[in-house]
């Protein structure tokens, strides 16, 4: 029998897996984990959350716009584009460049697509001569043929397009024209990068320091102490200000990664781990079984590593699954105040953006919702299993 299957067959995974509450919860972080592997193997183009795809503040699930939205979709598509590319010198080369996500321009000659842009623009100085669209008949049926005549001038999409396309809108546009969606996407790679990243380093640097201190004591233990507490006193916000600002004035290129990211959260997050597994290693070294390891000769490193530390990974797997919260959190309060993410999406940044553009105020919930139901999810299904795993493989609670 392997190790892996040793493991799912043990007691405490048992246990685990009858938690169907707990079991959900798997799946849901499996997916995030799937989508996060998925954009990092490069599934997506690489700007996809940056292009623009659509007309600006658009509703997703393809719910009917009105009148007035109807036609400033119709305007801003691809008329303009197609207008200004037409009047260059060069136009069949303009006409290749032209795109609204993955729109192209339809394979039409340039008199003919001139001609149906000559039209287009007729019927849109006619609706300028209603003042609201939403109330006039004659305006709706004007503004259907402007929206038929205007859908001339783009190509037929492909399959592999055309559900690209339905996509990229279905969760909405911001107020660039971006996909909602894909922005949102893009943010779980980026919280998972943080989370994994911050909760394996601080992991390994509270086991490995907690252990020592618990277990050598003396000097040791007195310099632990007096780091974990000297760094428990500065704030992350705080330190995460200085850092940044340390990188912006130095001119490094690691001032747009995440890099100032991991260092502030890495610098702080591994005190909890370093206290309960500092604790847990006092009590350890006073059971029998690591007696009778110094009794028979072994090494303080031999005992610490093969007696104490594998003891005290019940710890580290609820400590890891916290931490991890609280580095996607953590970094969604930094981003949204302008101190975490840049150059890149994040679900900070898209509540940010929401608040900053009036989203809320004009009653346009979907990129502000579409984020916070995103991270929410994520967060509830982590402390789902936190609680789940500290059940399964806790001694306390066996």
């Amino acid at each position: 029998m392997s190790k892996l299957q040793r493991i799912l067959n043990s007691r405490e995974a048992r246990k685990l897996f009858r938690d169907k509450i707990a079991v959900v919860a798997l799946v849901l972080i499996a997916g995030y984990l799937l989508i996060a592997l998925l954009l990092m193997c490069g599934v997506l183009p690489p700007k996809a959350y940056a292009d623009v795809v659509g007309p600006s503040n658009s509703r997703g699930l393809f719910l009917s716009e009105n009148a007035e939205k109807r036609y400033e979709i119709a305007r801003t598509a691809m008329l303009g584009k197609v207008k200004r590319a037409l009047q260059r010198e060069d136009v069949e080369v303009a006409l290749d460049e032209v795109h609204l996500g993955w729109l192209r321009v339809a394979e039409k000659p340039p008199e003919e697509l001139k001609s149906i842009v000559e039209e287009s623009l007729e019927l849109q100085r006619q609706l300028k001569a209603f003042e609201r669209l939403d109330d006039d008949p004659d305006a709706k049926a004007l503004l259907t043929a402007f929206e038929q005549k205007t859908n001339q001038l783009v190509a037929p999409l492909s399959g592999a397009d055309y559900f690209m396309h339905n996509a990229a809108l279905l969760l909405g546009t911001d107020a660039q024209g971006r996909s909602i969606l894909f922005r949102a996407l893009y943010s779980i790679k980026v919280a998972i990068q943080i989370g994994v990243v911050t909760a394996l380093v601080c992991v390994l640097i509270g086991a490995l320091l907690g252990s020592a201190a618990g277990y050598f004591g003396g000097w040791v233990d007195y310099v632990v102490v007096w780091l974990y507490t000297t760094f428990s006193s500065i704030p992350n916000l705080v330190l995460l200000v200085i850092i940044a600002y340390a990188f912006t004035t130095s001119g490094s290129d690691a001032k747009d990664t995440l890099l100032p990211v991991y260092i502030a959260f890495c610098a702080t997050f591994w005190i909890g781990t370093c206290r309960v597994v500092r604790g847990e290693t006092l009590k350890l070294k006073q059971m029998e079984y690591v007696q009778a390891a110094k009794t028979a000769g072994f090494g303080s490193f031999r005992v610490l590593f093969r007696h104490i530390l594998p003891n005290t990974s019940h710890l580290m797997l609820i400590n890891f699954s916290l931490l991890l919260i609280g580095a996607i959190k953590s970094e969604v309060i930094l981003s949204y105040l302008g101190l975490g993410v840049k150059g890149q999406p994040s679900w900070g940044l898209m509540i940010r953006d929401a608040g900053n553009n009036g989203d809320v105020m004009t009653g346009f919930f979907w990129q502000i919702g579409t984020a916070t139901a995103f991270m929410f999810v994520l967060v509830l299904a982590f402390n789902i299993l936190s609680d789940a795993l500290q059940d399964a493989f806790d001694p306390k609670h066996l």
